[in-house]
């Protein structure tokens, strides 16, 4: 039985064998053998990752384009915050009202808003600078470390002088043109200090993806 066995054995061997080279025609089963047993794999290069990820990161993203708009609030609300403090002491010059000048508290919030004015339109030009030339300013490390810093001290300094300015309306006379100027400044330093909060969250959360992740 075992005589018989093999032979049997031996032919479905030659069969199998047949079968897969038939699907080769006109090579050799060795040469095959030999060439299936020495190919390398097919490695992928490196390059290839690199020149996808470069066109993934290159692309301007969501939170960028988030970022510049509050920005551009920012610089907004500031802008009106200062602008409102200014006018009305330049509007009736028969009957001047009272000046900014005349009240510290209301000379600490121009100061305020003139700094997250200049400060915001730096951000802007880094943010559009970004966008058109990748890093053409500062690496983006850095940058995320000054952005959050400075963002921490810019939302401190309006709170600061938001609040002083409430405490401030009512120094100020009734009816003249600084109280309202006082008023619209005062809203507009709270709605700046709101947004730049949400723009320091997110500073934050940038700088802690990229460090920890």
């Amino acid at each position: 039985m075992e005589q018989v066995d093999e032979p049997v054995k031996d032919e479905r061997e030659q069969h199998v064998l047949a079968i897969g080279f038939r699907i080769m025609p006109g090579v050799s089963p060795v040469a095959s053998i030999s060439q299936s047993q020495h190919q390398p794999f097919p490695t992928p290069s490196p390059f290839s990752f690199s020149v996808a990820s470069t066109r993934w990161s290159s692309r301007p993203s969501i939170h960028r384009h988030s970022n510049l708009f509050l920005r551009f609030s920012v610089l907004l609300f500031s802008f009106i915050s200062a602008l409102t403090l200014v006018t009305p002491s330049t509007n009736n010059k028969h009957h001047p009202s009272p000046s900014f000048t005349d009240y510290p508290e209301l000379i600490y919030c121009f100061i305020v808003a003139i700094i997250a004015l200049v400060y915001t339109a730096f951000q802007l030009f880094k943010g559009i600078s970004d966008i058109a030339h990748r890093g053409i300013l500062i690496s983006d490390l850095t940058s995320d470390y000054l952005s959050f810093v400075l963002d921490q001290l810019l939302v401190y300094l309006l709170v600061s002088s938001a609040s002083v300015a409430v405490s401030t309306i009512g120094q100020v006379e009734r009816g003249t043109a600084l109280r309202k100027g006082t008023i619209v400044s005062t809203s507009m330093a709270f709605a700046t200090f709101l947004v730049m909060a949400i723009c320091a969250i997110l500073s934050g959360y940038k700088l802690c993806k990229r460090i920890g992740w």
